[in-house]
């Protein structure tokens, strides 16, 4: 195929080689895109209010959550490979109901979640430039150069940026665990893997489990793995490496700030918002105990995380979106090679959910989000992983793929956990709704 994604190892047109390549770090790539759009400001939040509330007790459950998103991507990336195909693709083949889900999935999650992105990223801008302009301003800015960006670029340099983020982020998180001087005895302790004394221990440490680097990025990384220009069988030991790497990032980033929680929160039995305000509380009590400097640093952290989560979106759900059109029009077959020529990303669906990630919700930011519109949207987030967890081991264990490629018994025993776990927390989500208000 053409190389018009910029990435030089992309193969000619009708080049069918799918000798294996020896897996290689200088390939490495859509791994770092994955873990850097999973792991969002809330995800830093969730494991700061765990390391806050129970020390290092559940780091075990961090390590164990970024195992399991493991299992996902790279069932998600191997179906990409053996197939030629794509995930909708195999999707549309079980039947009219995935593309349902799928469409009311994209349509009112993107809707909201763009609103949430945009202020999540506008946070740090104004608590770093407070006389500047208004949050609802900073937000607006967040997405409209995001949009810009993703629009006028294509993966490699959407990759090359991403990778700069990734870099800020992994040293102001490692530079904030050092700086608070983690107890490396309690650490260790907290890898077995014993429950808090409390009620709904279980729930909550399955929560944190579940919240481990990404929901719809797991899907969109064998989109990545094709805009990358890897297409075939040939790079299945460059596309498991790289997604070992985007989860070993993950682990990083979570563990580093369970430390902070631990070490700066816990000791000190100080407790803070959940939600992405928990973060510039948190940049308020570093000021206090570090200094100036330091909580400008973090500040910067806490963008580079928020805004590699809305670009990352901005990209890769877009990719899926133009894909499910191309099957609506009527594609007999979504090819992977279609994602790497560049083509998805110069189509008008591509586009259209950008603006559609962009310009609704500034209605949102403005006038609040709609009580209603936001139950379905977490109902339908909720389902999303089981949904994936569920049609992987469906596909992957079928003749849709080739059966050197099928899953073995450790593959279908994290894809089936996984699909326990999401399940449990999908109910927990629907059940915690306050549906006698809804009607």
């Amino acid at each position: 195929m053409a190389d018009t994604t910029g990435n030089t190892a992309a193969s000619p047109v009708g080049e069918t080689d799918s000798r294996p390549r020896k897996s290689s770090w200088r390939y490495i790539g859509p791994g770092i895109v994955v873990a850097a759009t999973g792991v969002g400001a809330g995800d830093l939040v969730a494991t700061l209010i765990a390391g806050s509330n129970f020390g290092y007790t559940l780091l075990w459950a961090a390590i164990i959550g970024c195992l399991v998103k493991i299992s996902l991507a790279e069932a998600a990336g191997r179906w990409h490979l053996s197939t030629g195909r794509t995930l909708f693709d195999g999707w549309a083949s079980l039947g009219r109901w995935t593309t349902w889900f799928f469409v009311g999935y994209v349509v009112i999650w993107g809707f909201v979640y763009g609103a949430a992105a945009m202020s999540s990223s506008a946070l740090p801008l104004q608590a770093l430039f407070p006389d500047v302009m208004d949050l609802e301003w900073w937000a607006i800015a967040c997405g409209l150069v995001g949009l810009v960006f993703v629009w006028f670029n294509k993966y490699a340099v959407f990759e090359k940026v991403m990778t700069v983020l990734v870099g800020v982020m992994f040293v102001v998180t490692v530079y904030l665990a050092i700086r608070v001087t983690p107890n490396l005895g309690d650490a260790f302790a907290g890898l077995l893997p014993v429950l808090p004394d409390e009620k709904d221990s279980i729930l909550n440490t399955l929560g944190l489990i579940g919240g481990v680097g990404g929901t719809i990025t797991l899907a969109a990384y064998g989109y990545w793995v094709n805009a990358k220009g890897w297409t075939n069988t040939g790079w299945m030991k460059v596309m498991r490496l790289d997604n070992r790497v985007a989860y070993a990032t993950t682990g990083i980033f979570v563990i580093s700030m369970l430390f902070v929680g631990a070490e700066l929160l816990h000791s000190a039995n100080i407790a803070i918002a959940s939600g992405d305000k928990g973060l510039i509380q948190l940049g308020d009590i570093l000021e206090d105990e570090y200094g100036t400097a330091t909580a400008k640093f973090f500040l910067i952290g806490f963008f580079a995380t928020s805004f590699t989560s809305l670009i990352g979106v901005w990209h890769g759900v877009s990719l899926m979106f133009a894909d499910f059109v191309a099957r609506y029009r009527g594609r007999e077959e979504l090819k992977g090679e279609e994602v790497a020529s560049g083509e998805r990303e110069r189509s008008w669906p591509f586009r259209a959910y950008l603006l559609w990630l962009t310009f609704p919700p500034i209605v949102l930011l403005f006038q609040g989000q709609p009580f209603r519109l936001i139950i379905i949207y977490g109902v339908l987030g909720a389902a999303f992983l089981p949904f994936l967890a569920g049609t992987l081991i469906w596909l992957l264990n079928s003749a849709r793929t080739p059966r050197e490629w099928r899953n073995g018994p450790v593959s279908n025993a994290m894809l089936a956990i996984a699909g326990l776990l999401f399940l449990v927390l999908c109910v927990k989500q629907i059940w915690d709704q306050p549906w006698a208000d809804f009607f």
